[in-house]
């Protein structure tokens, strides 16, 4: 969501970011691989802003036969354990970013409900955001922007002190 909501500047904060989510580049990385993220990206957007269900999952389908491949068993050395890939060995960064983020939205989604998905009802904000919650009912990408409306809200329902 951080890439949704904060797109990478450049190709070394592309790294930095997917480094500290533990994704280890196969090829040293290059500057097709921030290209390719950011054209992705803007692809995600229309799922998470999909007018409705059917929509949501066509656009979805659609970054899941662009981006992924037939699931298979990989380990990497040095890890500890076997896992599945939903993508082709050697891949650029780029491509491994868009395949990782398709297979965790649509199994989040499939998973959980295909509302799941929104921006925030911060007028002033509009972040996407993924729902989490327990019930399904997120309307806010964080919790200082729940905060900031319910302030607001209570700020336009009391009368104005005169001075």
């Amino acid at each position: 969501m951080d890439l949704t909501n904060r797109p990478p500047v450049d190709l070394a904060d592309l790294v930095e970011r997917w480094l500290a989510a533990c994704v280890v580049p196969e090829r040293p990385p290059v500057e097709q691989d921030l290209i390719d993220v950011r054209a992705y990206l803007v692809r995600w957007a229309e799922v998470v802003d999909a007018d409705s269900e059917r929509q949501r999952i066509d656009l979805l389908n659609g970054l899941l036969a662009d981006y992924t491949a037939h699931p298979r068993l990989s380990i990497h050395e040095g890890s500890t354990g076997w896992h599945l890939h939903y993508r082709d060995d050697g891949l650029g960064l780029g491509r491994v970013i868009s395949a990782a983020i398709s297979v965790m939205t649509a199994d989040h989604l499939s998973e959980k409900g295909m509302h799941r998905l929104g921006r925030c009802a911060l007028p002033d904000c509009g972040n996407a955001y993924i729902d989490f919650t327990r019930g399904g009912r997120q309307r806010y990408c964080s919790q200082p922007c729940a905060n900031r409306d319910a302030v607001r809200r209570h700020r336009a329902g009391k009368p104005k002190i005169p001075s």
